[in-house]
């Protein structure tokens, strides 16, 4: 005869003695009442029948149902149950998925792994500008394929190191201003930058995607000179030798900059020529190349014109003013005058009239009145 492990029986067949206890019946019971939140214990679980919320087995007689007996079951360790969050929990745990996220995304901007769109009104340009103006027909050719396709390449920024929540570019200058003037959001990549790796990325982006000129390379590094950069950081941002470097800082600070930044890029003019025109230059003839920039820049011309206006200014000889007679209504010719790009000279004849000159002199304030007056209208 097989032992009842589970439900031996009692010594005293004739006394009724109260249950065992039953641990796993108190486990089952102290479980559901959790799950229905009470403590009560539910009527499916009595202690006293730790497995009577088990499914009966099926009798093998047909068409009738027993259950099985307690003294044949085998016990079975309680099913896990998942706690159920509150309201508050749920919203807890949310928010901090919400602040993971977003810790993530920053931390793909500073890495410079994520393209994002940004408000061209809080971009602020480079510290160093490393390209000149473009030709108005360039920007409007920029302008136009944005337009038309969108902004396929996107901008490089910085977070600005002095202004909280504005950006500064490493490089796309000119389509921030083309996206500016449409009216959108411009595609950055936002990564963090010291001042040095800025400018190398400006330079060498620069020069990857469209050179820039001999004159706007030479203006460049001598900005980053006068910055105090090093420079093995000038080299690497053109790409070039350090000879070099000291060639372009020396022929730079030849040149006054207004007039540099008065010819502009011009993209056709090479390091030989502008050397020439550097060694042609010098404060006694500024005035003298400015001008004939200005009548370039009037005139529409571009670039490499008004460059060669001002090399053309600079060698060539001026030519001797002849003097013109002014003669007066009485048939005398009391003056002579000659005028030049750069002065105009008058002479009065004494042995005509000795005190017209004098007279002419008494007057010179009254007629610069009227001429101020006049050119006023």
């Amino acid at each position: 005869m097989a032992r009842n492990v589970l439900n031996p029986a009692p010594k005293d067949l004739g006394t009724t003695s109260a249950p065992a206890p039953n641990p796993v019946a108190d486990q089952q019971a102290a479980l559901a009442g959790a799950l229905n939140g009470t403590n009560d214990t539910p009527i499916a679980v009595r202690p006293n029948r730790p497995f009577a919320n088990r499914p009966h087995a099926k009798s093998s007689v047909a068409g009738s149902e027993q259950s099985a007996s307690p003294s044949s079951e085998v016990p079975t360790i309680p099913r896990q149950v998942a706690p159920v969050m509150t309201s508050q929990q749920r919203v807890m745990a949310d928010t901090l998925n919400a602040v993971n996220r977003v810790d993530e995304l920053e931390e793909q901007l500073r890495s410079g792994h994520a393209v994002v769109e940004l408000d061209p009104f809080m971009i602020d340009a480079s510290f160093v500008p490393d390209r000149m103006a473009p030709s108005e027909e360039a920007h409007r050719e920029l302008v136009q394929a944005i337009r038309a396709d969108g902004q396929i390449v996107p901008i490089l920024v910085r977070p600005h190191p002095a202004e909280q929540g504005r950006y500064q570019v490493a490089y796309g200058h000119r389509r921030l201003r083309a996206a500016t003037e449409l009216g959108i959001k411009v595609r950055a990549v936002v990564r963090e930058l010291t001042d040095e790796q800025l400018v190398v990325a400006q330079g060498q982006e620069n020069n990857a995607r469209t050179n820039l000129s001999f004159i706007e390379k030479a203006r460049f590094a001598l900005q980053l000179e006068e910055r105090g950069f090093r420079r093995d950081v000038i080299m690497q941002a053109l790409c070039v030798d350090r000879p070099r470097v000291s060639q372009m800082v020396k022929f730079a600070s030849s040149i006054p900059l207004e007039i540099i930044n008065a010819i502009g890029p011009a993209p056709g003019i090479g390091r030989r020529k502008w050397e020439d025109f550097a060694a042609l230059i010098t404060k006694g003839n500024i005035d003298k190349a400015r001008h004939a920039i200005e009548r370039a820049e009037n005139s529409g011309r571009d670039s490499d014109a008004k460059f060669e206006a001002a090399y053309k200014a600079l060698t060539t000889k001026a030519e001797i003013a002849r003097p013109e007679l002014w003669t007066a209504p009485d048939g005398a010719r009391l003056a002579k005058y000659t005028e030049t790009d750069e002065k105009f000279s008058l002479i009065i004849d004494r042995k005509l009239s000795p005190r017209f000159g004098k007279f002419l002199l008494s007057r010179l304030e009254q007629l610069y009145n009227e001429f101020q007056a006049a050119d006023k209208e």
